[in-house]
């Protein structure tokens, strides 16, 4: 692809769509930008270099307009010293000179043009880089703040998760107390229960005891105590 070819695609090319459309806008800004740096040297090279042309170009013209006036000057004094064969040669030199400093004159036009247009397209080119630049770090920002936005939202996840497994955790404890402290209540209850009632069994034993003694006393006719 020819310079200009390159050229015109960059200055006609619509950066927010092209980076809208792609898959990984900070890749394809980043190639952007690397051609468009390449193309801006080459045409400041080529701008250089015409302009150079250019002045190399005033160099011969102003050269050969002299050259032209010189054989002028030299036909006038032949033409004073009878000379017409002489004067009418210088005139052929004049002619000669002339011819070639219209085309000097045309070429230098073409090259003035195309100076212009290297300059034009240079500020349009720095311009399109320098959107390019500013996308490139909006695109910068946004990855960072996604990135550190990710970042912030899985801390605060498994913030979240830890939190309640702690406070699940806490719940279940104090469930699983509060029922070992019902079973060591009824345990205690049981427990007491139990010794009162073989308290009783054995009281009741030496009453039976002492009834049967009594009734056998006064079966026997022997006086109770």
């Amino acid at each position: 692809m020819g310079i200009f070819t390159r050229v015109r695609d960059i200055i006609s090319s619509n950066i927010n769509a092209m980076l809208d459309k792609a898959e990984d806008p900070e890749k394809l800004v980043k190639l952007m930008i690397r051609e468009m740096e390449d193309t801006l040297v080459e045409v400041k090279a080529s701008c250089a270099g015409a302009m150079a042309t250019k002045k190399k170009m005033q160099r011969e013209s102003d050269e050969v307009r002299k050259r032209e006036k010189d054989w002028g000057a030299k036909a006038q004094l032949a033409v004073d010293k009878g000379r017409e064969d002489l004067a009418r040669e210088a005139l052929v030199e004049k002619r000669r000179y002339r011819e070639r400093a219209e085309a000097i004159d045309k070429e230098q036009t073409q090259c003035d043009a195309l100076v212009e247009q290297y300059q034009s397209d240079i500020m349009q080119l720095e311009d399109k880089l320098a959107l390019a630049r500013e996308k490139q770090r909006v695109l910068v920002q946004r990855h960072v703040h996604a990135s550190r936005k990710k970042q912030a939202q899985e801390k605060i996840r498994r913030s979240d998760t830890a939190d309640a497994m702690a406070r699940f955790e806490t719940f279940e404890h104090r469930i699983e107390r509060m029922e070992a402290e019902a079973d060591l209540v009824n345990f205690g209850v049981k427990s007491n229960s139990l010794e009162e009632e073989f308290l009783k069994l054995a009281d009741d034993e030496e009453i039976e005891q002492e009834l049967n003694a009594l009734k056998a006393r006064k079966g026997s006719g022997e006086p109770s105590s």
